[in-house]
């Protein structure tokens, strides 16, 4: 692609996200958030900033929001002075972050073409720029060379397959020059980069580590979690979809009990839970029917499975599990499965869509996850582990301790940020 073929497709794109708006309520967050956006931050940005030198840190969506942030909250305690600017392109990462306390000020991305990307860039005039893990827009990174603000990426992870490492990849390597420093993930991203004559490059590894490193310190206790729990082995089957119920509901209806399961889908559906508690054999609640029945200290007959309909709750609940199952494989990609394995489970997820993920690839290695085809599968290792406790105790500490023993990215890329900030 041509830096002209780049400015049409920005141009048609803008133009098809207000086509798509009228058939996708998700997309239609994201036109409706842009609407207006440049004038109105016009008007508002330069007295809010006032006069104080500003940090931009870009996530794509919630999943990249949280892996940046250890970096963002160790920047602001060390950088009071600093505006801070969080930007999203997805509405599933603004919508649920836009009142985050750690950014001064929060908004959509504008598109990316060649007006916009001048106009935001002049505006906020940031002396250093985090993008987190994936996102390159050439007109935004153009201008902010121009502008010489110090421009980073961390958490980044590349793959032989991508454009940057193409023979007709020119035009994505030009992007990939105009980062002063890219921290990236493992050694093949390194080699990558150093291939294709990109040497301002580390290896940090991955800030989700200390993410989910921080949240395992910091979890809430839930007594009513506890109480259903009552000494039982227990699944935590987290960011599920409809396809993973699929493989997981003939697994449960056929598997040896005893054994409580805790459901939290990725997507609240009221008509999809109502409809995986008729096909479950067993007795289930809503979390919110449960917790009033609790709440008002009226007698709770012991059940099943336990369906979460809210959102936030998640990391905390996989301090009650002795087993996780994590979803999104078998469609769009594999969700995180870090924050489970912080906490010492094994760990079952499908086998469609996780080998983009580095630490599911490692932890099949290691032994403390598996990948699962179906149902048959999925009772296989999950009967395995139910009946094995010192065989679910060794797989607890593997997945312990690969986080730990991964924690630091946070610190090299500060240490990079301190040497920048002090010229």
């Amino acid at each position: 692609m041509s830096e002209f073929l780049y400015q049409l497709a920005m141009n048609a794109f803008s133009g098809l996200m207000h086509i798509a708006a009228a058939f996708s309520p998700k997309v239609k967050l994201g036109v409706t958030g842009r609407e207006g956006l440049i004038e109105k931050l016009e008007k508002t940005i330069p007295s809010l900033i006032n006069g104080r030198p500003v940090a931009w840190f870009h996530a794509a969506s919630l999943g990249e929001f949280e892996q940046g942030r250890p970096v963002m909250e160790a920047f602001k305690r060390e950088y009071p002075d600093f505006f801070i600017l969080l930007t999203f392109f997805s509405p599933s990462g603004y919508e649920v972050r836009k009142n985050y306390a750690g950014a001064d000020y929060i908004c959509y991305l504008p598109i990316d073409t060649e007006s916009n990307a001048k106009k935001f860039v002049t505006l906020f005039q940031p002396t250093i720029t985090f993008f987190i893990k994936y996102e390159f827009w050439y007109n935004y990174l153009s201008e902010l060379k121009k502008s010489g603000s110090y421009i980073l990426s961390f958490s980044t992870i590349f793959r032989p397959d991508q454009l940057f490492f193409k023979t007709y990849g020119g035009f994505y390597r030009k992007m990939l020059s105009y980062f002063d420093h890219l921290f990236v993930q493992n050694d093949v991203s390194l080699q990558l980069l150093r291939g294709i004559d990109i040497d301002q490059c580390s290896l940090a590894g991955d800030t989700r580590f200390d993410r989910v490193y921080a949240i395992a310190k910091g979890i809430k206790n839930l007594p009513e979690i506890a109480s259903f729990k009552n000494n039982t082995l227990c699944m935590v089957a987290g960011s599920v979809w409809e396809a993973d119920m699929q493989v997981l509901i003939p697994t449960l209806n056929e598997i040896e009990k005893p054994l409580k399961v805790i459901f939290a889908p990725h997507e609240i559906d009221q008509s999809h839970m109502e409809s995986w508690q008729k096909q479950l054999k067993g007795k289930s609640m809503l979390y919110s029917q449960y917790k009033k029945a609790v709440d008002s200290n009226s007698p709770v007959v012991p059940f099943d499975y336990l369906f979460i309909d809210n959102i936030g709750m998640l990391s905390s609940l996989y301090s009650y599990g002795d087993i996780g199952y994590i979803g999104g494989s078998f469609g769009s990609g594999l969700h995180n499965i870090l924050e489970a394995a912080t906490f010492g489970l094994p760990i079952l997820f499908g086998n469609k869509k996780y080998q983009k993920f580095q630490e599911a690839v490692d932890l099949i290695k290691e032994g403390s996850a598996k990948a699962i085809a179906d149902s048959d599968e999925a009772k296989r290792y999950l009967g395995e582990w139910m009946t094995d406790d010192v065989k679910r105790t060794k797989l607890n500490a593997i997945s312990e301790n690969y986080v730990a023993s991964r924690i630091g990215a946070t610190e090299i890329v500060m240490k990079k940020v301190r040497n920048i900030l002090t010229k």
